[in-house]
């Protein structure tokens, strides 16, 4: 067992011990003493101050990983004989191509060979090479959690997505009886293309330091930059120049559930929430919140005293609301008045479209006095809700409302 998994079993055990310490000292109205309470306190602090350690960790394992990475490729082939499968690949994925942008990043961009014409963006800037795109795709992957949970689609232009707006319906005749017809209709649904940019600034020192790894630097800030940027987006977006977001008022998703209060939620909403969506759509269901909420909800128990959250016991896993996998986000608005906090859903039905792929570009001479270069890498990219019934809202009580 390592020691990650070796702390979260710990982080379990320290949190079944905090529940049963619970349990046992409630009186008959479900309350603690002074004292006790203080006790739960430190044993709640522990289960925190675990996971904690355990990010830290997972933080250090990845910087490891990363650091332990080789900084030339090794010989992996004999002399003076070909790779045939490297030979075979042509455009913007040979190494050929791969090499070229690297040395006009290095070279600021004044040594352009003649293989980038290949790969020029029509708006200006040239496409990233397909290995650094698909390495920029799952950048975006690993920091966006809509990327993880949503359907992508890579378009080449509008995209029209048809809709059921209406079914037909069956209906019980006498032998011999006139049938009747139902019309189906459809509704179209437009992905289009917002254009979304990151620019970064690095030291003429380190553009020109051959030890210093340029490429997976700048891959790393754009896909970070970009990813969330792009969360925000399908998240509170309101379709204006950006993604429409899950949490916008028209084209979102639905509002099933207000709260009695403006600061807390209680086990009997959550439970409303997670029923006001349709059967089919629990099957791969998930909820996604901020950290506040969460903080929230960890001491909320169900009609038979069971804790609704379920810490997960193996990396890589979620922890469980209700029996659901739980994502959290910072974009995700915190508890407040007239404000959505939970989305509860099968997120798949959240489409990204995808326009082409990225491109690079230098900003030329704007930092030169600085002894500075930037960078600037752009996309075209939306998002829509294409069932908002698939997806149901909480929102708080608004402030002087009665609902």
């Amino acid at each position: 067992m390592n020691k990650i998994q070796e702390l979260m079993e710990k982080r379990k055990m320290a949190w079944e011990g905090a529940k049963a310490f619970v349990e046992a000292k409630q009186d008959k109205d479900g309350l603690m003493s002074e004292e006790d309470a203080k006790t739960y306190e430190k044993m709640e602090r522990k289960v925190t101050n675990f996971t904690k350690e355990i990010e830290r960790m997972r933080s250090m394992e990845s910087m490891e990983q990363e650091m332990s990475k080789p900084t030339s490729n090794p010989l992996t082939s004999a002399p003076m004989t070909e790779n045939k499968q490297e030979e075979m690949k042509t455009g913007r994925a040979s190494n050929e191509y791969k090499n070229a942008v690297l040395t006009a990043l290095r070279s600021n961009f004044k040594q352009i060979s003649n293989v980038l014409q290949e790969g020029v963006d029509t708006a200006g800037g040239y496409l990233v090479p397909e290995e650094y795109d698909s390495r920029l795709i799952q950048g975006l992957t690993e920091e966006n959690i809509l990327r993880q949970l949503g359907t992508k689609i890579t378009t080449s232009g509008e995209h029209k997505i048809n809709i059921a707006a209406t079914t037909p319906a069956a209906s019980w005749i006498e032998e011999g009886g006139n049938l009747s017809f139902g019309e189906a209709t459809f509704e179209q649904i437009l992905l289009d293309a917002h254009k979304l940019h990151v620019a970064i600034k690095i030291t003429d020192e380190l553009l020109y330091d051959n030890a210093f790894n340029l490429e997976n630097y700048i891959l790393d800030q754009f896909a970070k930059a970009l990813a969330n940027a792009e969360e925000n987006a399908f998240l509170n977006g309101d379709g204006v120049g950006k993604p429409l977001g899950i949490f916008a008022p028209t084209g979102g998703g639905q509002v099933a559930v207000t709260t009695n209060t403006q600061s807390s939620i209680t086990a009997d909403e959550i439970i409303n929430l997670v029923y006001a969506l349709k059967r089919p759509y629990r099957k791969n269901a998930v909820f996604i919140m901020n950290d506040q909420t969460i903080a929230l909800l960890r001491k909320l128990k169900d009609g038979n005293g069971a804790y609704l959250w379920q810490p997960a016991v193996q990396a890589g896993e979620p922890d469980r609301l209700f029996g659901y996998p739980v994502y959290t986000s910072p974009f995700v608005p915190t508890v407040s008045a007239g404000t959505p906090v939970i989305a509860f859903g099968d997120f798949s039905y959240y489409n990204i479209g995808d326009r082409g792929v990225r491109s690079f570009d230098q900003l030329r001479e704007l930092f030169a006095g600085n002894g500075m270069v930037a960078f600037l890498a752009k996309e075209r990219v939306d998002g829509k809700l294409i069932l908002p019934e698939a997806v149901q809202i909480l929102k708080m009580k608004a402030s002087g409302s009665g609902s």
